[in-house]
C-alpha cells in the first residue's frame, strides 16, 4: 500500500520510490516566506512555483510561498495533509528527445483560506522578508467592481484587487510607508497588459475608498506591477489509470500530483529592480525579465496559436482528432512545419530576429508532437472566425508587404477554414458541419453568417471582401482569392 506524501515522511526517509526522484533537503523547509500567491491552480504550481522551487534547490532565491485560496472548495485539505508538497511530472519532447522527469516541489510553506483566515493573510504583510505577489485568479479576477471595504475588517474583501489593496495598505501601515518595503506584483492572468490593468484597478479602489494620499503615493511609486505572459500546458492531475501507474512508481500517494509539458515560458516586464527581487529567473531560461516582452507575445500568438488556427479545420476534416496524431503523420507534419517556418515566421508583424523566430518555432513543433498531450483539434476551432482574424490576418498583410504574393499553405489553411465553417444543419440555434459521415459542432459566433453564405452557391468573393469580418477587404490582396478558390 502506498504511503501518503508528507514532510514527516520525507524527513524520516519513509519512502522508497522506484523512480529517480530527489527528496527535498531539510533546510528547504526552513527558508523564509517571500512570496504571497493568490491561487492554487495547476498553472501556478506547474510554472511559477516550479521556477521558485528549482531556484531554492540551487541556493538562489531562498524563499517559500504562502498560498491564498479564495474558497474552501477543492484541494485545501490535501495541501494541509501534505504540508504543501506535491509531485510534478514533466513529460514531452525537447530537441526531438523524449523527456520524462519527476520533481518533488517544496516551495509552498502553507495554504491560507481568504474566507476563514483573512487575518493570517494580513499578518504576512508584517513579514519584512515578503517581497513578491503572484496571482492567477482567471481573467474575471482582474476587474473593477463596486466594493466598499473597511480595511481593518476581519472579513476578506470580495474581489482580488481589493484583497491586494488591503494587503498593501496593511504593509504600508506596519512599515510606516518605508519605500523599501514595496512589493513586486506579477499577475499571470491571460490579459494583455495584466500588470497595468491590475495597477489601475487597485489605485482606483484606493481613491474610491478615500485612502490616505501618502499611501496612494507609496502604492504608485514603490510597488512594481509587472505585465507578464505565461505559456506552459499544465493539464493537471492524470486520469485514474495513469495516476495509479505513477503512484506505484513513486511509492506514495499524492493527491496534488500534476503533469505538464517540457516547454515553459514566464516573460515578465521589468528592469534591474525586478530582476534582483525575482532572482529565481537566474536558474531557468524559461523565465525572462525584460523591459519589452511583446516579442514573446507575438511569437506565441503567431507561431503557436496562428499555426493551430490554420491547420485545425483542415486536419479535423481529414479525420485527425488530436494534434499529436496530426504531427505523427509524415505528410501533414511537413505541411505544418513548412506553414509555420516557411510562411508565418517570415511575416510576424513585429520586429523579430529571424533566428529567434525559427528557434521558437522549432520548440513549438516539439510541443505539437508531444505524445503525452491529448490536445483536441475540435477545441481549437472554438470562435474560429475571431481567432483567424486576430491571429492570422495581420500575418497575411505583412506577408504581402514583404513578398507581394499569396502564401500558398496559408491559402490552403484558409480554404479549409471556410469549408469547416460550412454548417449543414442548425438545431435550436446550434450549428453543425459534416465530415467523414459525422456531424461536428461549429462553436463560433459567426456560424449564422456562414450558414447563410453557404446556402445555394457559395460566393467566395463576397465573403473575402467583407471588411467588417476581416478588418480589411481580402480581395484587394493580389492572387489571394484565386489561391483560396483553388484549394476550396
Amino acid at each position: 500500500m502506498n504511503q501518503q506524501l508528507s514532510k514527516t515522511g520525507i524527513l524520516e526517509n519513509q519512502f522508497s520510490p522506484k523512480l529517480t526522484i530527489k527528496f527535498p533537503e531539510k533546510q528547504l523547509f526552513d527558508l523564509p516566506e517571500k512570496v504571497l500567491q493568490f491561487g492554487t491552480g495547476v498553472l501556478l504550481r506547474g510554472l511559477c512555483d516550479y521556477f521558485i522551487d528549482k531556484a531554492n534547490k540551487q541556493g538562489v532565491f531562498n524563499g517559500r510561498v504562502v498560498v491564498v485560496k479564495s474558497t474552501d472548495r477543492g484541494d485545501a485539505e490535501a495541501f494541509n495533509e501534505q504540508d504543501g508538497l506535491y509531485t510534478h511530472c514533466i513529460k514531452g519532447l525537447k530537441n526531438g528527445d523524449l523527456i520524462e522527469e519527476y520533481h518533488l516541489n517544496a516551495s509552498i510553506s502553507r495554504t491560507l483560506s481568504a474566507k476563514n483566515q483573512w487575518q493570517e493573510v494580513l499578518e504576512c504583510a508584517k513579514n519584512p522578508e515578503m517581497q513578491v505577489i503572484i496571482s492567477n485568479t482567471t481573467e474575471v479576477g482582474i476587474q473593477l467592481i463596486d466594493e466598499d471595504y473597511i480595511l481593518n475588517s476581519v472579513e476578506s474583501p470580495t474581489s482580488f484587487p481589493m484583497k491586494l489593496l488591503a494587503f498593501l495598505h496593511e504593509r504600508w501601515t506596519v512599515f510606516n510607508g518605508d519605500k523599501r518595503k514595496g512589493m513586486v506584483i506579477v499577475p499571470t492572468e491571460l490579459i494583455v497588459g495584466n500588470g497595468d490593468k491590475l495597477r489601475g484597478i487597485v489605485v482606483e479602489q484606493a481613491q474610491r475608498n478615500k485612502l490616505e494620499p501618502a499611501f496612494i503615493e507609496w502604492l504608485e511609486k514603490h510597488n512594481s506591477f509587472c505585465n507578464s505572459l505565461v505559456d506552459r500546458i499544465v493539464p493537471g492531475k492524470p486520469d485514474d489509470e495513469s495516476y495509479k501507474e505513477v503512484s506505484a512508481k513513486l511509492g506514495y500517494e499524492d493527491k496534488l500530483l500534476i503533469e505538464s509539458e517540457v516547454y515553459s515560458l514566464w516573460a515578465i516586464q521589468g528592469g534591474d529592480h525586478e530582476r534582483a527581487v525575482l532572482s529565481f529567473a537566474q536558474v531557468d531560461e524559461g523565465v525572462i525579465i525584460d523591459k519589452d516582452i511583446e516579442i514573446y507575445r507575438e511569437l506565441k500568438l503567431r507561431l503557436l496559436n496562428g499555426t493551430h488556427t490554420l491547420v485545425c479545420g483542415m486536419a479535423y476534416q481529414l479525420g485527425f482528432k488530436l494534434m499529436k496524431d496530426l504531427m505523427a503523420n509524415n505528410y501533414m507534419g511537413r505541411i505544418v512545419t513548412n506553414l509555420m517556418l516557411g510562411e508565418l515566421a517570415l511575416a510576424i508583424p513585429h520586429k523579430i530576429d529571424a533566428k529567434i523566430a525559427d528557434r521558437f518555432g522549432r520548440m513549438v513543433l516539439d510541443r505539437f508532437r508531444n505524445p503525452y498531450l491529448k490536445h483536441k483539434l475540435i477545441d481549437i476551432t472554438v470562435q474560429y472566425t475571431a481567432k483567424m482574424k486576430m491571429r492570422n490576418i495581420p500575418i497575411l498583410v505583412r506577408y504581402y508587404e514583404e513578398f507581394g504574393k499569396a502564401p500558398e499553405l496559408f491559402a490552403m489553411g484558409f480554404a479549409a477554414f471556410l469549408q469547416f465553417m460550412h454548417p449543414e444543419k442548425e438545431v435550436n440555434g446550434f450549428y453543425y458541419g459534416e465530415s467523414n459521415g459525422e456531424f461536428y459542432p461549429i462553436n463560433c459566433s459567426f456560424a449564422p453568417y456562414f450558414y447563410e453564405a453557404w446556402m445555394g452557391t457559395f460566393d467566395l468573393h463576397k465573403v473575402l471582401s467583407n471588411s467588417s469580418l476581416w478588418g480589411i477587404d481580402l480581395t484587394e490582396l493580389p492572387g489571394f482569392e484565386e489561391a483560396v478558390a483553388k484549394y476550396l
